[in-house]
């Protein structure tokens, strides 16, 4: 706690009574220098010639009853200096210094402070900005936490891996052959594309991109997008159909992040979609925005699972995919790219075993 002195509210207070005494002093002098000269003036015009002991006291009775209320009225106006300046302590020191308070838990790294919001006035306004700031701070530690702990968790199982088995190599247990040399490459490339997906989308989300946005055909963007993922299509038996719309408005993008927004829905659809069923790449004009759709026919996605599709290293089956070689983060990358271009994405499925279909809205080319 401050001393009293160095407190806002004693500072008020000085700062009032500072006012009071200068104006008490100019108004004293202000009535004894100027106004007995006045007084006499009016008392000659009234009574003309008076003795000078009458004189001598109306004198007398102007200075006390002027000296009189002056002192009455300093008198009142300290009591209100007094009253103000515990009404300041109560609505605006007590309240700053909650805050000041709560801020000092909050660097300490208490991220649940809140500060009581009261009223409408300018103090709720910054109490309620605080406790804002508060919950994005403590949002943003714990998916910092979260993500600590996904990425070790990542990392722990191809290095485990690679350490059994340059372990069993150097003991003789693991021939040093072909398949041991496939199997580290393997996990060392895993190791590479976890790193390289965490940088884009650290770059994504923290808008460190260099977008160069031109005009360019929703149709080129689609065929691009299919043809790069054709083979993977074939390999797998899958079938890839392209659907758009004639005549479609242009979209204000960067062509090649776009397309690696593509590549990642329909990476992820061909990875949940079984063989001999198929995924549609569609685009279609929605109000004065433009939607690319990719539509699969795999295994859906629950409703409560919708919005967390997006979040770094979530899986709906977290097994699964790491076998299918995933990093669980790729479409963490499309939601940031997407953002970036000042558009939207968003999933929509009816439930699992129905399929699910990625919306990218874009705002359409000036």
């Amino acid at each position: 706690m401050r001393p009293l002195r160095e407190s806002l509210a004693a500072k008020l207070l000085a700062a009032q009574l500072l006012v009071i005494v200068a104006g008490a002093a100019t108004l004293a002098l202000v009535a004894l220098a100027v106004a007995p000269g006045l007084f006499h003036g009016h008392v000659r015009d009234a009574l003309g010639l008076v003795p000078d002991d009458v004189s001598r006291h109306l004198d007398e009775a102007f200075r006390d009853s002027v000296l009189l209320s002056l002192a009455v009225a300093v008198g009142a106006a300290l009591a209100a200096a007094g009253a103000v300046s515990v009404f300041v302590a109560l609505r605006i020191v007590r309240p700053v210094r909650t805050l000041a308070a709560a801020a000092t838990r909050i660097a300490q790294g208490r991220y649940g402070e809140r500060v009581p919001v009261g009223g409408s006035d300018e103090l709720a306004l910054l109490a309620t900005a605080f406790n804002d700031m508060a919950l994005s701070l403590e949002s943003s530690e714990q998916r910092r936490r979260e993500l600590l702990s996904d990425v070790a968790h990542e990392l722990r199982t191809p290095l485990a891996t690679i350490d059994g088995y340059l372990e069993g190599v150097a003991d003789g247990v693991v021939p040093s052959d072909g398949d041991t040399l496939a199997v580290l490459r393997a996990e060392t490339g895993r190791l590479k594309r976890l790193t390289e997906d965490l940088a884009r989308v650290s770059e994504a989300e923290e808008r460190r991109l260099s977008l160069r946005i031109e005009p360019v055909a929703p149709a080129d963007l689609l065929a691009a997008a299919a043809e790069a993922a054709r083979p993977s299509f074939a390999a797998k038996g899958v079938g890839l159909d392209v659907d758009d719309e004639p005549r479609l408005p242009r979209v204000a993008v960067d062509a090649d992040r776009i397309a690696e927004v593509l590549a990642n829905l329909l990476e992820n659809a061909l990875r949940h979609t079984p063989p001999g069923r198929g995924v549609v790449l569609s685009a279609r004009r929605r109000d004065r925005a433009l939607e690319l759709v990719v539509a699969d026919e795999g295994e859906g996605i629950g409703a409560e699972q919708l919005e967390r599709v997006f979040e770094r290293f979530y899986r709906a089956d977290p097994g699964r995919s790491r076998e299918r070689g995933g990093t669980g983060i790729g479409l963490t990358i499309s939601r940031a790219l997407v953002d970036a271009h000042g558009g939207r994405i968003r999933a929509e499925s009816e439930g699992a075993g129905r399929g699910s279909r990625f919306v990218v809205e874009l705002p359409a080319a000036p």
